[in-house]
């Protein structure tokens, strides 16, 4: 009975230990996690990396700054998988650890990384030189309408994101009363240090050439409703 009880206890033990890892796959299999969909795909490199070439459709958090890690992914999905990669699959082997004590239910690190990826002709996107807003083009803009909402985000960052559908909806009951202006986190650097924007992302609404209203990361359908109008 007592070997029984130890033989349980191990397999249980056992069972859990695995549960808990993050998975390892190649290139391959990873692609065809990706292609299978209903996946998120997690960039964890710096945002310097990232604009040299990165996999398509994919968000960004920099596993090398915690804080900014911990508070992007906190708009993920726990319950959708989750694969992750860096550059050779060090720091994304780390966090798809950590993601997985974070609760994640299933994280799929790529081997090597997106070297490991290009080594296997696999598909990237190589970002196209876009030109960077002026800080002249910025304050013409802000000059020349009456009410502006500023949306400093990226495409590659998950609480930017998760403010899509909202701003798609504000843009349908606020229709012609207001002027969207977008500011790219990753590209529009010197904007960003001017108007001294370091989290994504960050609202700001002008009215007649003057900040009226700010705020840092995710805002209610409300709350941009209320800046805008009153």
């Amino acid at each position: 009975m007592k070997n029984r009880f130890f033989c349980t206890l191990t397999a249980a033990l056992f069972f859990l230990a695995c549960n808990s890892n993050a998975q390892n796959v190649d290139a391959n299999a990873f692609e065809q996690k990706i292609n299978a969909g209903g996946v998120q795909v997690l960039d964890v490199r710096t945002a310097g990396e990232y604009s040299g070439s990165h996999l398509k459709n994919v968000m960004l958090a920099d596993w090398t700054n915690k804080a900014q890690f911990e508070e992007r992914v906190k708009y993920l999905d726990k319950n959708k998988t989750l694969l992750v990669y860096c550059a050779a699959g060090g720091r994304s082997g780390q966090a798809a650890v950590w993601l997985k004590e974070q609760g994640f239910k299933e994280v799929v690190n790529l081997q090597g990384g997106i070297t490991a990826w290009n080594a296997a002709g696999k598909p990237v996107v190589r970002e196209g030189g876009a030109v960077e807003l002026s800080t002249a083009a910025f304050n013409a803009t802000i000059a020349s309408s009456g009410i502006v909402l500023v949306d400093i985000g990226a495409t590659w960052c998950p609480p930017c994101k998760k403010m899509e559908p909202i701003l798609d909806e504000l843009s349908k009951t606020l229709q012609g009363k207001y002027t969207l202006l977008k500011v790219d986190g990753g590209n529009d650097v010197t904007v960003m240090k001017e108007l001294g924007a370091a989290v994504l992302p960050t609202f700001m609404v002008y009215k007649n050439g003057k900040l009226s209203w700010k705020k840092e990361g995710i805002a209610t359908l409300e709350e941009l409703k209320s800046a805008l109008t009153q």
